[in-house]
């Protein structure tokens, strides 16, 4: 069944807004001095046009014996605050550019860093397409859009103010017909505004859908062509995709229509001004200079107005996208860990399980009254049909989950009272889906204990019967391995993995359902390699194949998250109970 997407509706904006404020308030000093440069920049560009008015005056007045030292002076302070304002404005967009590489890192490495801090269960319930969506593009467009704006903003506004204190110096009338079109559009566009940033936040939320749709296609294509489902696939990343557009567009076009109704609210005021400016320069009630200045300034009383609302657009996607990101790393991590934490020195490998229940949702127990107790060294088989709670066990012996009620101890400590990081260490695990990761075979190997030396290594790949593999390789144990494995079979990638865990060398071991996509004879291979593994270890397996767990020192039989059997392979056989039902299946038809 294909899953539905999930579209949340738009929050405050003004929230949004406080929330991304409160993130760069580390960088408040250097975002301080380039909004000062930025202001300095803007001021100082603002005489420009009241020097060039003067000069017409003074042309004009002077004609035709031009005061050609006064004209001189001018131009060489106009040249002058030209070249200090763009000095100004090269010095606020550097300082912008360093403070918006490093905020980009912070932000970046806090991400990655709540990843680890989340618990199993975020990742249980969220798609890992709009994780990485709120990692990737809604951090460029948080970052890309931050330097952008600071600067947009406070240059437009630092404009808009000085343009009318100038402005009504030269003329009072004139500017109170400027000053009119100003309420009139901000109204106007801030109710676009408003429908605007509903659909940016569903635009960036469905970007996040079809990123998880496009890497479950790729991940899948073996699947999806084995059942010929590719025109399924693209019917619904195209339904997706299609939603995507339908939200941007919508996004855009409201936007949009800010820059072109601020325009014609300007453009108005603009001819007005110039038509009764002319009547007052024949009245000789101002000069022609101070009109063509103010003629300027109205120019650029416009540009700040209709920058504005030309930057609401990228203003309301960074909302968004910052909106994304602080909602994942507000989402509730792992509880802490006990303080003071207790330390199994030395690890013998007694577990027990005491009334252990659990359940993912309230109403639908997992596990209830789970108990069992597991002495060192004990190879301890789980078994029972798809959802009797197998993995849930091993989640909950990882501390990957807490019970609901009862407990878990190893060699007599809980391990509620002991650091999660302490509990996972005295554990390796080999699961059915391999997972390895692109590099060199020995970096792969080395994953689990860095200070390995090679010899460890090919020691543990021999005991693994995976050596004569890696040695087959291109460059052995420097052959690399692609992002996804593919370069390598599943049997191969299987007791590699098994190599792995013998190079940590953990005191106990997990093995779930790692001989389920092999073949007979690389899974006898697997079958040697975890004998050497499990040896001398408190191991803990589960398998579907009842073949591979004969010699194992107790099977565990469950069903519905419970205990129904427990004993030896012949001593559950001889019981004709549950167990004997399901080996003797697997075996009907040979």
């Amino acid at each position: 069944m294909r899953r539905k997407e999930q579209v949340q509706k738009p929050k405050s904006m003004w929230n949004s807004f406080k929330v991304f404020v409160k993130s760069i308030g580390h960088h408040k000093i250097p975002i301080l001095i380039s909004i000062i440069l930025t202001v300095g920049s803007a001021l100082l560009g603002l005489f420009i046009p009241k020097i060039l008015g003067d000069m017409t005056t003074v042309a004009v007045n002077s004609y035709p014996d031009l005061d050609w030292t006064t004209l001189g002076q001018k131009a060489i302070t106009v040249i002058i605050l030209f070249c200090a304002s763009a000095a100004l404005n090269y010095g606020q967009a550097y300082i912008l550019a360093i403070v918006s590489a490093r905020y980009t890192k912070e932000i970046r490495e806090k991400v990655l860093d709540k990843i680890s801090r989340l618990p199993i269960a975020y990742f249980d319930k969220h798609q890992y397409g709009d994780t990485l969506s709120r990692m990737s593009n809604d951090v460029d467009v948080l970052t890309t859009s931050m330097s952008q704006e600071i600067a947009d903003v406070s240059l437009s506004v630092t404009t808009l103010v000085g343009v009318m204190i100038l402005m009504l110096t030269i003329s009072v009338p004139l500017s109170l017909i400027s000053f009119v079109v100003v309420p009139l559009s901000v109204l106007v566009v801030g109710r676009i505004m408003r429908y605007a940033q509903k659909y940016f936040r569903e635009q960036q939320n469905t970007l996040g859908v079809l990123n998880s749709e496009i890497e479950e296609d790729y991940s899948g294509q073996v699947v999806i062509k084995s059942n010929s489902y590719e025109d399924d696939a693209l019917e619904e990343f195209g339904r997706i995709n299609e939603k995507l557009t339908v939200a941007s567009r919508r996004a855009q076009i409201f936007s949009s229509l800010s820059f072109p109704v601020t325009h014609i609210f300007t453009n108005l005021g603009y001819v007005a001004v110039c038509a009764l400016g002319g009547v007052f320069v024949v009245q000789g009630r101002i000069n022609i200079g101070d009109i063509q200045a103010f003629v300027q300034y109205v120019s650029r009383f416009n540009r700040p107005i209709t920058e504005i609302a030309s930057t609401t657009s990228t203003l309301q996607a960074l909302l968004a996208a910052s909106e994304r990101i602080f909602e994942f790393l507000d989402e509730p991590e792992e509880e802490p860990d006990p303080t003071p934490s207790r330390v199994v020195e030395r690890v013998k490998g007694e577990v027990e399980f005491h009334n252990v229940s659990f359940s993912y949702l309230k109403d639908r127990p997992t596990i209830r009254d789970f108990s069992v107790k597991v002495t060192p060294g004990m190879k301890v088989a789980i078994v029972g049909p798809t959802g009797a709670g197998k993995t849930t066990i091993i989640n909950l012996l990882m501390r990957f989950y807490d019970p609901d009620s009862g407990y878990i101890t190893v060699d007599g400590v809980p391990t509620r009272e002991m650091k999660r990081s302490d509990v996972r260490k005295m554990f390796g695990m080999v699961l059915q889906d391999t997972w390895l990761f692109s590099g060199t075979v020995e970096e792969n190997l080395r994953y689990g204990n860095q200070a390995a030396t090679l010899e460890d290594i090919k020691r543990a790949a021999r005991a693994s019967n995976v050596n004569h593999i890696i040695e087959a390789l291109p460059k052995a144990y420097q052959s690399e391995i692609s992002e996804d494995s593919d370069n390598i079979s599943a049997g191969e990638k299987q007791l590699i993995t098994i190599a792995r865990a013998m190079v940590a060398n953990p005191p106990m071991m997990i093995l779930d359902e790692a001989t389920s996509n092999v073949d007979t004879r690389t899974e006898q291979l697997i079958q040697d390699s975890f004998e050497k593994l499990t040896n001398g270890r408190t191991s803990f397996v589960i398998a579907h194949r009842l073949s591979t767990i004969r010699n194992s020192d107790l099977i565990l039989v469950m069903r519905d998250g419970a205990i129904v059997e427990q004993g030896n392979h012949e001593t559950l056989l001889k019981a004709g109970g549950f167990y004997a039902e399901l080996y003797n299946s697997q075996f009907a038809d040979n």
